[in-house]
């Protein structure tokens, strides 16, 4: 295998990596609060519905 073979091959690695890492990211549940951005920012709906009760 020659040196541009493990250049592309590398390069592809790297951006289905990335891609897999971004595709894991926004279907995880983890650090998600109440919005879609996945921050952690909002208020989850328990402390919401524990302040309208």
């Amino acid at each position: 295998m020659g040196i541009q073979e493990i250049i592309i091959l590398a390069l592809f690695l790297v951006a289905a990596g990335y891609i897999g890492w971004r595709f894991w990211k926004t279907f995880s549940n983890r650090n998600s609060g109440g919005c879609a951005k996945g921050c952690g920012c909002a208020a989850d709906k328990a402390s919401i519905s524990k302040f309208n009760a």
